[in-house]
C-alpha cells in the first residue's frame, strides 16, 4: 500500500475536521458521539500503523515507505521511517486510543477536546515521519498549539500560567533551531534530511564575538538544535515548565506529554544532533553527560518531597529522561539502544502512572498525597495496577523499565565511569520516591471518611490498563522485540558518526574539556 505514512498522519487530522464540521449542538448524546468518533478514528489509525510495522524490513538501515513530492516554493513533502522512528510512530498510535478512552468523564466542551486530541495525534506522527527540515519544523512547532489549548482550556485553576510557560519555553528554544536550519540550507542548498545525513558541515575552530569555538560551525549548529531538544526533553535546568504543565493539564494532556511529547527531544538528538553535527556532539559530550547526571540526582531528590502526585511523577520523568540523554551521548550500541528502549518503556509506564492518578482524581478531585491512604481496602484492583507500574517505574527486572536503564548504564560505564556511577544512584532514589508515594496512597488504615465510599476501577478503566500492562511485561521479558528492530539502524548511526569524525576530533574535544 502506497502513502501509508501520509494516511496514518492525516486520518486523525481529517477526523478532527469532520468532527468540527459535522457535529452540531451539545448535550450528552452529542458528547458521547464525539468521544466514540474520536476513539474510532484513533483505533483505525493504530490498525493502519500495524501495516507499516508488518511490512517494515528490519535488515534495511535506510528510510522506508518514503514519499517525496513537490510541495510549495521549491520545498518537498518528504516522509519516511527507519528502525528508530517507526517505533515512536507505533507508540503514538498505540497510546492515543487509550488516552481517548480515559476521557469518558470529561463533560466540558467535549467536541473541542476531542478535536484537539486528534489534531495533536496527527501532528505528533508528522514529527517522527518528516524527512524534510521545513516539514519537520512545521510539525514540531504546530504540535505546541493543541497541547497549549488542552492545558489552557481543560486544565486546573493555574492552567493559563502553566500553558503559557509551556508554550514560551518550548517555542523560544525552537527559534534557535529555525535559525540553525536556515544556516544549514545556506551551507548545503538542501532541506532533505536523508541528503543532509551524508553531507559534511564545516568543523574547523572559529572565533565568534571574541569567543573561541571548538568544532566551529558544527558546534554552533549543535547548540542551536540542543536548545530546542533540551527544553523539549526536558533537561535540567530548563525543566521547570514540565511539573507545572503536568499538574495543571487534564489527565489526557499529562499522558500525552509524558508518553510522547517528551520523546521528541530524544528523537531530535538521534535524528539531527549526532549524525549531522558529530564534531559538535563530541565536543559537547561531557557537558551533556553532567547535565543529565545532575538531573537524575537533583530531580529525584525534589520528587521525594512533593505533596502532589502529578508533580512527583513529573519530576520522575525528568530523572528518567536524564538516562535517555546519557545513553544517546555514549555513542555506543548499548547506550543508544538503551536510550530508545527507555523512551518507549517510559511512554507506557509514565502514561500508565498518570492514568492511575486520573482514576482517583475522577473520584476525589484532588491530587494531594495527604488526602489518600488505605485505598487497598476499597480499591484492590487499583492497588494491584498501581503497584505494577510503580515497580516498572523503579526498574524492576521483568518489566520494560529495567531493560532501558540497564542497557543505558552499560553504555555509560563504557563512556564515562564517573557519570555512570552518579546515574546509577538514581535507581536507588527512584525506588525511594516511588515506593514512598505508593505507601502513603495505597497502604495503611482507611481512616479518612471521604474515602470510605470510594469505588474500585470500572471495567472501562481496567480495559485501558490491560494493554499497558501487557506491553510493559512483554518488553520486560522479551526486549529483543525492540532491540532487533532498532539495532541495525542504531548500528548504522554509530558507524556513520565515527566515520564522519575528523582525525583530530578527539583531540579537539579533549582540549575543549580542559
Amino acid at each position: 500500500m502506497e502513502n501509508l505514512l501520509s494516511i496514518i498522519t492525516f486520518i486523525p487530522l481529517v477526523a478532527a475536521a469532520i468532527l468540527a464540521l459535522v457535529q452540531r449542538g451539545g448535550g450528552e448524546a452529542a458528547d458521547r458521539n464525539a468521544k466514540w468518533f474520536a476513539l474510532t478514528a484513533t483505533t483505525v489509525t493504530f490498525l493502519v500503523s500495524l501495516f507499516v510495522l508488518a511490512q517494515f524490513d528490519r535488515s534495511n538501515t535506510g528510510f522506508q515507505f518514503v514519499e517525496d513530492r513537490e510541495w510549495i516554493m521549491g520545498l518537498h513533502y518528504r516522509m519516511g521511517v527507519d528502525g528508530i522512528s517507526v517505533l515512536f510512530v507505533m507508540l503514538i498510535t498505540f497510546m492515543m486510543p487509550l488516552t481517548i478512552a480515559s476521557c469518558w468523564h470529561v463533560s466540558a466542551r467535549v467536541k473541542e477536546y476531542m478535536i484537539a486530541l486528534l489534531v495533536l495525534e496527527g501532528l505528533m506522527i508528522g514529527v517522527f515521519t518528516a524527512l524534510d527540515l521545513v516539514l519537520f519544523y512545521l510539525f514540531f512547532e504546530a504540535s505546541l498549539i493543541p497541547m497549549f489549548l488542552i492545558i489552557g482550556i481543560w486544565g486546573g485553576k493555574n492552567r493559563i500560567y502553566a500553558a503559557f510557560k509551556f508554550f514560551l519555553y518550548t517555542f523560544l528554544g525552537s527559534v534557535l533551531m529555525l535559525v540553525a536550519m536556515i544556516a544549514i540550507y545556506m551551507q548545503t542548498g538542501t532541506t532533505d534530511i536523508a541528503v543532509l545525513l551524508t553531507k559534511e558541515l564545516p568543523s574547523n575552530d572559529i572565533t565568534v564575538l571574541g569567543v573561541h569555538i571548538v568544532g566551529g560551525m558544527q558546534t554552533l549548529l549543535f547548540l542551536a538544535f540542543f536548545a530546542s531538544f533540551a527544553v523539549k526533553m526536558p533537561m535540567w535546568p530548563v525543566h521547570t515548565w514540565l511539573p507545572d504543565a503536568h499538574v495543571q493539564a487534564p489527565t489526557a494532556g499529562s499522558v500525552i506529554l509524558a508518553a510522547i511529547l517528551l520523546k521528541m527531544g530524544g528523537y531530535g538528538f538521534l535524528r539531527f544532533s549526532l549524525p549531522m553535527f558529530p564534531v559538535g556532539a563530541e565536543v559537547m559530550q561531557d557537558f551533556v553527560f553532567w547535565l543529565s547526571a545532575i538531573a537524575i540526582v537533583y530531580t529525584s531528590l525534589v520528587a521525594l518531597v512533593q505533596e502532589d502526585m502529578k508533580k512527583l511523577i513529573a519530576y520522575s520523568s525528568v530523572a528518567h529522561m536524564g538516562y535517555v540523554t546519557i545513553g544517546i551521548f555514549t555513542f555506543n550500541q548499548q547506550g543508544i539502544d538503551g536510550a530508545i528502549f527507555q523512551m518507549l518503556s517510559h511512554g507506557f509506564v509514565s502514561g500508565a502512572l498518570f492514568l492511575c492518578v486520573g482514576v482517583i482524581y475522577d473520584r476525589m478531585h484532588t491530587r494531594e498525597i495527604s488526602a489518600y491512604g488505605g485505598l487497598v481496602n476499597r480499591m484492590p484492583a487499583y492497588a494491584v495496577v498501581f503497584m505494577f507500574f510503580t515497580m516498572a517505574n523503579v526498574g524492576l527486572p521483568g518489566t520494560a523499565g529495567f531493560v532501558g536503564e540497564f542497557l543505558t548504564l552499560m553504555g555509560a560505564f563504557q563512556a564515562n565511569t564517573w557519570v555512570a556511577l552518579v546515574a546509577t544512584s538514581g535507581v536507588i532514589f527512584s525506588a525511594s520516591y516511588a515506593l514512598w508515594l505508593y505507601r502513603r496512597v495505597v497502604f495503611g488504615d482507611l481512616i479518612k471518611e471521604s474515602l470510605k465510599s470510594i469505588t474500585d476501577m470500572e471495567p472501562r478503566e481496567k480495559w485501558i490498563f490491560a494493554p499497558l500492562v501487557a506491553m510493559t511485561l512483554l518488553l520486560g521479558v522479551y526486549p529483543s522485540l525492540i532491540t532487533d528492530l532498532i539495532g541495525p539502524s542504531v548500528g548504522q548511526l554509530i558507524h556513520n558518526y565515527h566515520a564522519s569524525l575528523p582525525a583530530d576530533a578527539m583531540a579537539a574535544a579533549a582540549a575543549a574539556a580542559h
